[in-house]
């Protein structure tokens, strides 16, 4: 018997947590402190920091189940540094975020 393959769906994804990947593919580190919560994007060419106001601790714990993001080390102890994951499928995410550009349905926070 030949064993199925597992459907290739398209992700979906919310307005912030697009945004956030977005910004993270544009070279942005996502921080949080150490329970995951006050989320901090930062660009390491100049340290400018953006406070997503629709992103929190929940937005942040959705991505990492996903897959999207795994967590790191960040500068000081009490803080996370999240990455996106290796073996997610950018490809997937960013013909994701270009169809909703496309379709006029993108946020930029």
């Amino acid at each position: 018997m030949a064993k199925k393959k597992a459907a290739n769906l398209p992700l979906k994804l919310t307005a912030t947590e697009q945004d956030l990947l977005s910004h993270m593919q544009q070279g942005y580190q996502l921080e949080t402190d150490s329970l995951g919560g006050n989320p901090v994007l930062r660009r390491l060419k100049d340290y400018e920091e953006i406070r997503p106001l629709s992103a929190n601790r929940n937005t942040v714990k959705a991505m990492e189940q996903r897959g999207l993001i795994s967590p790191g080390k960040g500068r000081d102890t009490l803080t996370i540094l999240w990455r996106l994951r290796k073996n997610c499928d950018k490809r997937t995410v960013s013909r994701r975020l270009w169809q909703i550009a496309v379709a006029g349905c993108w946020c930029s926070g």
